[in-house]
């Protein structure tokens, strides 16, 4: 139950952190895309800038490793994918590709997809991508 309890915890506040920088990164201002990444690492409970560098595999991998990752890969998988548009809009391809093949590495091996928006995270997305 307390497991439970800490992984509702922690995926409210990414919900939270992770829509106040999406918006901030549709508007264009460079420290949105980066508080994106930033949220994403945390939830992993990985240093950002380590995790988000990493190979498409090598992020699947530390993602089993930290124990959390069925409870969560949703919210990464979708946060990887948004943060990717965001690159391809900016014109930044090499960071929308490395951001997509770390979205798709994620759902073909927790079997969520890219596609699919977290409930709480639907407005949000009609509110920014549609």
């Amino acid at each position: 139950m307390l497991q439970k309890d800490y992984i509702l915890e922690i995926v409210g506040q990414f919900v939270d952190g992770v829509s106040d920088a999406l918006r901030r990164a549709v508007a264009g201002e460079a420290s949105g895309t980066e508080d994106v990444e930033r949220q994403v690492g945390e939830l992993l409970e990985l240093d950002p800038a380590t995790a988000l560098v990493l190979s498409p595999d090598s992020l699947v991998t530390m993602m089993v490793i930290s124990g959390m990752a069925d409870s969560v890969a949703s919210y990464v998988c979708y946060a990887l994918a948004r943060l990717a548009t965001v690159y391809e809009r900016e014109g930044n391809d090499d960071l929308a590709g490395l951001r997509r093949l770390q979205a798709q590495a994620v759902a073909e091996s927790f079997g969520c997809d890219p596609a699919d928006v977290p409930a709480e995270l639907a407005a949000l997305d009609a509110e920014l991508f549609s």
